[in-house]
C-alpha cells in the first residue's frame, strides 16, 4: 500500500490522538460535566457579588466563591491534562479521594454561605417597596443566594459521586 504525504496508509482513517480521546472522555464523564457546572456557577456567584456593593459577612461568601472557583479550576485542568500524578501528597492514587474531600469541604462552606446570603436577603426585603429611593441590593442578594444553593448542590452531588466511586473500588476520577 502506498503512503500519503503525511506518512499514513491510504484508505485508513487517521486515528484520533490519545490526548483528544482523554479530553472527550473527561468532558463526557459525570465528573467532567459537574466540574464545568461548578466552574460556571461559581463564576456566576462571585461575579454577581463583586459587580455590586456588598458589606459585612458577604465578604466570606465572596471568599468561598473565589477560593473554590480557583481550586475547582485547578482540579479540572490537572484531571483534564492527566497531570494529577505530579501533585505531591494528594495526587496519583489519592486523586479520587482528594477530589471527593475538596467537594465535601466546598459543600460545607457553601452551606455557610447560603445561610449568610439568605440572612442578608431577608434583611433587605424592606427596600423592595415601591417608593424606596436608595439602592436596593435585595435582588442581587437573592440571585447570589440561588447561585450559592446551586453551587452547594453541584459540589454535594460531586462529593457523593466521588465517595461512591471510591467505595466501589475505583481509583480514578474518570
Amino acid at each position: 500500500m502506498g503512503r500519503g504525504a503525511s506518512g499514513e496508509h491510504k484508505g485508513m482513517p487517521p486515528q484520533p490522538p490519545q490526548v483528544r480521546k482523554r479530553y472527550l472522555e473527561f468532558f463526557k464523564s459525570f465528573y467532567g460535566v459537574l466540574r464545568v457546572l461548578q466552574i460556571l456557577l461559581g463564576a456566576g456567584l462571585w461575579a454577581t457579588i463583586a459587580a455590586n456593593k456588598y458589606e459585612g459577612a458577604i465578604h466570606f461568601v465572596l471568599f468561598v466563591a473565589v477560593l473554590f472557583w480557583l481550586l475547582t479550576l485547578a482540579l479540572f485542568f490537572l484531571t483534564l491534562l492527566g497531570k494529577q500524578d505530579l501533585v505531591p501528597l494528594v495526587g496519583g492514587e489519592r486523586w479520587l479521594v482528594t477530589n471527593a474531600l475538596h467537594d465535601l469541604v466546598a459543600t460545607l462552606l457553601y452551606l455557610a454561605a447560603i445561610g449568610i446570603m439568605i440572612s442578608k436577603t431577608q434583611e433587605k426585603t424592606f427596600c423592595t417597596l415601591e417608593h424606596y429611593q436608595h439602592s436596593c441590593p435585595y435582588w442581587v442578594y437573592l440571585t447570589a443566594s440561588v447561585f450559592c444553593c446551586l453551587c452547594a448542590a453541584a459540589y454535594l452531588l460531586s462529593a457523593v459521586y466521588g465517595w461512591c466511586r471510591k467505595c466501589l473500588g475505583e481509583q480514578t476520577v474518570v
